[in-house]
């Protein structure tokens, strides 16, 4: 009882890591690599930063209330004294009436001492000349490009990550048909060699599949190595140590059917040259907005409290205050005019840069669909050839069976029917390849 417990143990150890260690899904494995990239972190922090900034904006439409206060101490002080005198005394039309009167004179003791000033200041914009608004339009279209720049950011992690993993997935199916030719080597090595120690195959016939053998074995070790490095690279891409081994699912997401379209209005270059040439357009409209008249309203309550007049508080007491302030730029010696000219140069130089980037987008889109169209019929005929090649092997091994085929030939159709192989793996791996790339050109990678 105690060796079978002993022995159901260690199968269970043997067992339970295989278990826990799931296949890698493409899907899973895009998602780890948006958790772990920098750029695409990056991207996001910059997007956040521009939706604050147009938060900030947007409260300039709003007003502004502040609280001001002041305290000041001065220790000046004076007396002034208006002495005694008899002064005429007038009628209400002013002219003498000929008696005097008694004035016993003023003395004032002037003091400074503290004085306290404080109060609530609103300001609200009514007329800036379209500064506000064309300054919210702005920091809007930051915050839209941003978002774009998220996308393409995006886009270029899916494409690198799913390329990887394609990478992965052919490099273990080449060493699938590596195993596969060899074993068929193998099998064939062994009977020549039975067949040459019976007198029925010479030595040459021996050596010849040798040959063969010695490159099957070195392919398959090629082969072994790409699988290796091609799991490096995908551990590179999704975060995890370049020494991990992940399983990953060799299977390629299926690629649909794409329609022969020249838009390029989806992809997030076109849109941020798209936002950057409209803001660029805006910068002119700030520009300007400095030469018109600005005109705000203003409100203020405020308390003061200081200056002794004879030991008495002369100022103790709030009061209301309420304007309109305008300011109308006059003369600047031309600094306004120029700063407009040079938002239009910019804007038209944004102009010509997005039209060259458009051109250069088209060409990418069309490449890409020329490509996947050679993609298609690659696979097409690669799938053609593994037929044939498949039949021919059936026939050579019987023929050569039968003998009534040399065993060069036999060797040649398995070379053959390895090539087409290979080359059908290389062919539907690289039309998933040049779909990506069609997506990415069309703006539908995400």
């Amino acid at each position: 009882m105690k060796r079978k417990s002993l022995i159901l143990i260690c199968v269970a150890l043997l067992v339970l890591p295989v278990q826990a260690q799931t296949r890698l899904t493409i899907s899973e494995c895009i998602s780890m690599a948006k958790s772990n990239n920098k750029l695409l972190q990056a991207a996001r922090h910059q997007q956040m930063a521009s939706k604050y900034d147009k938060n900030a904006m947007l409260a300039n439409f709003f007003p502004k209330i502040s609280l001001e206060g002041i305290g000041i101490y001065d220790d000046v002080s004076f007396n002034y004294s208006t002495g005694s005198a008899l002064l005429p005394v007038v009628d209400a039309a002013g002219s003498p009436m000929g008696t005097n009167a008694y004035f016993p004179g003023l003395d004032l003791d002037v003091r400074l001492g503290w004085i306290f000033s404080g109060g609530v200041l609103a300001q609200q914009p009514l007329y800036m000349g379209g500064k506000i608004i064309t300054g919210y339009r702005m920091a809007k279209l930051g915050n839209e490009i941003s978002r774009e720049n998220v996308r393409l950011t995006e886009s270029d992690i899916i494409i690198k990550t799913s390329q990887a993993f394609a990478n992965v997935v052919k490099a273990y199916e080449l060493q699938d048909v590596a195993q596969n030719y060899n074993a068929l080597l193998e099998e064939l090595y062994r009977s020549v060699v039975k067949a040459f120690e019976q007198g029925i195959k010479t030595k040459n016939d021996v050596l010849k599949v040798q040959v063969k053998l010695n490159e099957s074995k070195l392919k398959l070790r090629q082969t072994e190595n790409a699988v290796r490095l091609a799991t490096m690279n995908l551990c590179h891409y999704i975060g995890l140590p370049l020494t991990e081994k992940p399983l990953v699912s060799q299977e390629l997401p299926p690629t649909i059917q794409v329609e022969n379209t020249s838009n390029i209005v989806n992809r997030p270059e076109y849109r941020m040259l798209e936002k950057k040439t409209e803001l660029a357009r805006q910068q002119i409209k700030l520009e300007w907005s400095e030469r018109l008249p600005q005109v705000a309203l203003l409100a203020n309550f405020g308390y003061t409290n200081g200056l002794k007049l004879n030991g008495e508080k002369l100022i103790d007491g709030s009061s209301w205050l309420a304007g309109v302030k305008v300011s109308i730029p006059v003369f600047h010696f031309g600094h306004g005019r120029n700063k407009v000219l040079a938002a239009r140069a910019r804007y038209s130089q944004t102009q010509s840069e997005q039209a060259d980037s458009n051109e250069m987008l088209q060409l990418q889109l069309t490449q890409s669909m020329n490509n996947l169209d050679e993609a298609e019929l690659e696979l097409q005929l690669a799938n053609s050839s593994v037929d044939s090649a498949k039949e021919s092997l059936r026939v050579s091994k019987r023929q050569y069976e039968a003998g009534l085929e040399t065993l060069s030939d036999f060797l040649e159709t398995q070379t053959l029917w390895r090539q087409a192989v290979q080359t059908q793996i290389e062919a539907r791996v690289n039309r998933y390849m040049c779909f990506l790339e069609y997506q990415k050109a069309s703006g539908s990678i995400n």
